[in-house]
Order: C-alpha cells, then sequence, then structure tokens
C-alpha cells in the first residue's frame, strides 16, 4: 500500500525522481521504553542565500533533489532514505522561528558530518564540492583510523566529510 513517501512494503522501490521510498522497518520487539514502529528520519533546515547556487553545490556533493517537497522558497536535498537537507530561502527560514538567523560565514552555527564508504569517496565529494564553489577551511585530518576534510558551502554551513575504518580503531 502505497501513502505518499511512504509504503507497507520492506522492499526498496523507485520513486518517479528516481530514488527509493521511505519504508517503515519491521516490528521491533517490545523493549522496556516502547519504541514507535515508524522510520526515523533527520531533516536538517539550513537558510541560505541563493537557493539555486545552493542546490548546484549539494547536488555536486552528490545529494538529490526531490522535487516533491521543493519550490521557489526550499529545496528538499536528499542524502541516504533517512537524511534530508532543506535548503530555505531566509524569508522561508525565518517563518520557522523567532531567532535571528545566523552569520554562520563569520561564527559556527554546528558541525555536520557525513560519513562515506572510503577514502577515495571523501576526496572524490570534497574534489566535486569545491569544484562548485566550496571552500575548504582546513587541512585534511588522519587520525589513523579516520580521515577527515572539511568543506563550507557558499553561506558558512561547514560540513566534516570522512571516512573511518574501525579495524584501525585503537583497541586500548
Amino acid at each position: 500500500m502505497d501513502h505518499g513517501l511512504w509504503t507497507t512494503d520492506y522492499g526498496p522501490r523507485t520513486t518517479d525522481f528516481g530514488l527509493w521510498t521511505l519504508n517503515p522497518r519491521p516490528p521491533i520487539p517490545e523493549t522496556r521504553y516502547p519504541i514507535p514502529n515508524m522510520t526515523k528520519q533527520i531533516f536538517l533546515n539550513l537558510p541560505v542565500t541563493d537557493l539555486q547556487k545552493s542546490m548546484d553545490f549539494y547536488s555536486a556533493m552528490g545529494f538529490v533533489n526531490n522535487p516533491q517537497f521543493s519550490d521557489d522558497t526550499a529545496k528538499c536535498m536528499v542524502w541516504s532514505e533517512n537524511i534530508y537537507v532543506m535548503l530555505l530561502n531566509h524569508e522561508k527560514f525565518s517563518s520557522f522561528t523567532d531567532k535571528p538567523i545566523a552569520d554562520t560565514k563569520s561564527k559556527i552555527a554546528g558541525l555536520f558530518s557525513l560519513s562515506l564508504d572510503s577514502i577515495e569517496e571523501v576526496h572524490q565529494m570534497m574534489d566535486n564540492g569545491l569544484k562548485a564553489g566550496g571552500i575548504e577551511p582546513s587541512e585534511m585530518r588522519d587520525y589513523g583510523f579516520m580521515t577527515q576534510r572539511t568543506i563550507e558551502d557558499f553561506d558558512g554551513h561547514t560540513w566534516e566529510i570522512f571516512f573511518m575504518d574501525m579495524s584501525k580503531f585503537p583497541t586500548e
């Protein structure tokens, strides 16, 4: 049964925008603290000054636009079936809060981290983001078990892109 973005089957299904649907997970055994039987998702809302330029940047980084939740004030960018970045122009973003929008070009408002499957994917994503106009504010960091690079978008939103090899994680 199809409920818009939700389906009641448990397999992936292609939608008209070329991605998968959000499927509820199978029932969870009863625990001390009941957990709702629903898929958990993260929608990260970012205020941006130039919606199209930001959408192009995030597309270059590997995000895919979901036109179903996009208009001339907001663009829904999909990272995975459970992680979304909502790019909102300042007027739209301001309609959700009474607080002023932070100047993320001069102050940090948060560090957002994305894990990838290999160091090569980290470098490819960074190269694509830099070619699309992002900046790399610091040098690559290698912690032995984890390699991390940082990129900022046009509005100063900071992303930590990393690969972690748990077989190299210190045991002591």
